[in-house]
């Protein structure tokens, strides 16, 4: 038999893409058939000529970063895995959206190899692909050397009608525009339908002349089943160093099928039996077997795959040469591979005195970073234009753009959407630990990144300033009241309030070695008092979450006070003032509910004994959740409405938020 013509091997591995996807979406009952139909002709374009992976080490430095920004189109990404060689058998694509698969609904990271970043939420993953074109900027501006590109890689993104009426996807695309993201290529599948219909409902705009306008390098393709367009838009794209590019590729979504093609039908469902069938038909496909990967379909795919390997093997002989002239550089990159932590870099913690105080926390943890970031030279992050508020910047270094890509201090602008996906995009590199800070009651903006971050279980750093009804005369609409449960309530993210600069320098410990989920700082605009107590004891109570701050000076206590944040300085005032009284109170601090959590029983039992069941506990912030740690018998102190505008003094006495008050509180929590 002589072997196809390669127009016929590229239409028969276009739909093995297409196919493999629906009949992943038909035995599943479920997903998201139209997209995969739609873009396979793009995806192949790419992964066969220009993407640049090596299945055998899916984690290989060099390797060019693909994001499935819209992760519905999960079917196809794992078609495409499959098909290049990565450790997804057909069996892992006949259980698509089952029960512990490797293939689930949408692409999770750390689940399926292959698979850079967990996409689904709409703009997540184009604002992630903009953090990951940042970290290649700056990792080679600190690596490389002339004659060994150790990182020069690209960073792809598939982005749907969806992704780009996203917010985020503005906030994101504005930002790389800026910066000057040249590695930084987006295809929009421009396939003009949305689950509501035509996209002309809503989005009328001219997308191409918005991303003009940001600074991208913008092309169109006609037809997205054109190779020789999408190879000559792949390539262009490669070519422009400067702008990040957007390629419009007019799509069809539901390709093929007679009934479904251009339709919302193919959205987000089956394409069901008989459709299956007539699309099968129409494109020349056997209806029988299903799951049918042909051999000319395989190829294309299996010798790309070849490509990267022996272009894995170059680098990898290139790193040898490179770490016999740079050996100290080479231990640094192989060392922040492993996550591994520069040796000695706590001894750099600071550590405050009575004397030293009254200090914000914010203030304090300004201390830190800048005490700290010399000795970790990939610590990097900034604020939401609000440096000099949060006290995010690294002194005496750069700040990150295009003339200065190794420079750490990164101005993401008012931008928080964008701003949490971004450090997501940088803690997926491996090799950055980021930051990033803003006011607490922004973290709402912020929550679906720090969500996935949490799913993800990436070690970014969040800098919430501004903590409490404390910030005084700005008001409700920036005081914080729901947002630390809201944090709290979250899987996998540790949320951390301390009490004073001590505290903090603690909390920063914690976060900086924690290498397998995200923290938060919840950190107080006001000055607060540095606690009597020596500095090694608050780092060491902040890691295990809760700890005794003072006990009486004589006798058992009688009534446990229990706060986090600026409220264990009130609860020490409350207790000076019961004591006069002849009360006897023990006071703890509760910095992190979840650090404390995980400590064993004796533990937690040695800080809060369950004899002592006289409990009130003070925050802040709303009293939801903290009947865990007074039980039946004890009370909280907070707020469960919004706050007010007044100075900070007022608030407090408006809210009950003064010893006196906290002392009556506990007196009468004695009699009842």
């Amino acid at each position: 038999m002589s072997p196809k013509a390669p127009a016929d091997v590229d239409t028969t591995a276009i739909n093995t893409l297409r196919f493999l996807a629906v009949d992943m979406v038909e035995k599943a009952n479920s997903g998201h058939p139209g997209a995969p139909m739609g873009q396979a002709a793009m995806a192949y374009s790419l992964w066969t000529r220009h993407l640049r992976f090596s299945p055998e080490t899916p984690g290989w430095p060099n390797r060019d970063r693909f994001v499935l920004s819209c992760g519905h189109a999960s079917a196809l990404l794992y078609s495409l895995l499959h098909l290049s060689g990565f450790d997804v058998p057909l069996s892992a694509l006949e259980e698509f959206r089952q029960l512990e698969s490797i293939t689930p609904g949408h692409p999770e990271y750390g689940l399926t190899p292959g698979v850079e970043t967990t996409t689904g939420p709409l703009g997540q993953g184009l604002a992630n692909a903009v953090g990951m074109a940042m970290a290649e900027k700056m990792l080679a501006a600190f690596f490389n050397r002339e004659g060994f590109d150790l990182l020069d890689y690209n960073t792809w993104a598939f982005a749907s009608d969806g992704d780009l009426m996203e917010g985020i996807a503005s906030e994101a695309s504005s930002l790389a525009g800026h910066l000057e993201l040249g590695k930084l290529i987006v295809a929009w599948d421009d396939n003009h339908i949305s689950i509501d219909g035509s996209t002309s409902l809503t989005f009328s705009e001219d997308v191409c002349k918005r991303y003009t306008a940001y600074g991208w390098h913008v092309q169109r393709v006609d037809d997205g089943n054109d190779l020789e367009a999408l190879n000559a838009a792949y390539k262009a794209a490669r070519g422009e160093d400067t702008k990040p590019s957007l390629i419009a590729v007019r799509t069809h979504i539901g390709f093929g099928s007679p009934k479904k093609q251009d339709t919302s039908a193919s959205h987000g469902a089956p394409l069901g039996a008989e459709e299956v069938a007539a699309t099968k038909k129409a494109l020349g496909w056997p209806l029988e077997p299903t799951f049918h990967v042909p051999e000319e379909g395989l190829e294309p795919f299996r010798n790309a795959a070849e490509d990267g390997a022996q272009e894995e093997m170059a680098w990898r002989e290139m790193f040898s040469r490179y770490a016999e002239d740079y050996p100290e550089l080479a231990s640094e990159f192989l060392n922040r591979l492993d996550r591994k932590l520069p040796s000695g870099w706590a001894d750099h913690l600071p550590t405050f005195d009575v004397g030293d105080g009254p200090l914000a926390t914010r203030k304090a943890s300004g201390k830190v970073l800048n005490s700290v970031c010399d000795a970790i030279p990939y610590l990097v992050g900034g604020s939401a234009d609000l440096a000099g508020s949060n006290n995010t910047r690294l002194q005496g270094l750069d700040d990150f753009s295009p003339s200065e890509p190794g420079g750490r201090n990164i101005h993401f602008g008012v931008r928080e959407h964008a701003m949490g996906a971004i450090l997501n995009g940088l803690a997926l590199s491996g090799m950055l630990i980021p930051y990033g800070g803003t006011f607490l009651i922004f973290s709402d903006y912020m929550r679906p990144a720090i969500r996935l971050a949490s799913l993800m279980g990436l070690p970014v750093k969040y800098v919430f300033t501004h903590d409490s009804v404390f910030v005084g005369e700005d008001g409700p609409t920036h005081q914080p009241i729901s947002q630390l449960l809201s944090l709290r309530a979250i899987p996998g993210l540790t949320v951390i309030r301390p009490a004073d600069a001590n505290e903090t320098a603690g909390a920063w410990k914690v976060a900086i070695e924690r290498q397998d989920g995200p923290t938060a700082l919840a950190l107080s605009r006001q000055s607060l008092p540095i606690v009597q107590q020596a500095p090694c004891l608050a780092v060491e109570g902040v890691a295990r979450g809760a700890y005794v701050v003072a006990d009486p000076a004589q006798g058992e206590p009688q009534l446990l006070l229990i706060a986090s944040g600026s409220e264990v300085t009130l609860a020490l005032d409350a207790s000076a003032l019961l004591a006069v009284q002849g009360i006897a109170v023990r006071v703890v601090s509760l910095p992190s509910w979840d650090l404390f959590e995980a400590q064993d029983r004796d533990y937690q039992e040695s800080v809060l004994p369950p004899s002592l069941t006289k409990r009130l506990a003070i925050e802040a912030g709303t009293t939801l959740g903290w009947d865990r740690y007074v039980g039946t018998e004890g009370d909280v102190i907070g707020i469960d409405g919004f706050g007010t505008s007044a100075p900070h003094q007022a608030v407090a006495e408006h809210f009950g938020l003064t010893p006196e008050s906290v002392a009556e509180r506990a007196k009468a929590l004695l009699l009842s």
